[in-house]
């Protein structure tokens, strides 16, 4: 085994913390733990997606900086909105519900106007 240390490494334990105060799961469970691995792997595709960007940055391909922003939007498409997350929330609701659709359900209803 070598002493090398790979480009993607467990974030450091600030970002972490920081995993732990934003989860919407308090309580440790299946949920909370399935939140952080969520995060954790998003985390470490990010990580490769910008060092793929990076390798483009150092290529001299022509016409690589269209390449960049294509590569970027495919692999990290805009997130759904709350209503859509609510949307498909509701629509699991029948056959597996989970905290987790509950909360982003609530989030929802909580952001509308009385």
């Amino acid at each position: 085994m070598t002493d090398q240390q790979h480009p993607i490494t467990p974030p450091p334990e600030e970002l972490r913390r920081q995993w732990q105060s934003e989860c919407p799961f308090f309580v440790i469970s299946v949920q909370r733990e399935d939140w952080m691995i969520d995060r954790a792997a998003q985390w470490g595709a990010d990580q490769e997606l910008e060092a793929c960007i990076e390798w483009f940055d150092n290529q001299s391909l022509v016409y690589h900086r269209d390449l960049e922003e294509e590569l970027r939007a495919a692999r990290r498409p805009e997130p759904l909105s709350l209503k859509e997350q609510a949307l498909e929330a509701l629509e699991r609701m029948d056959q597996f519900p989970t905290t987790e659709d509950k909360v982003i359900i609530l989030r929802a209803l909580e952001q509308l106007n009385d």
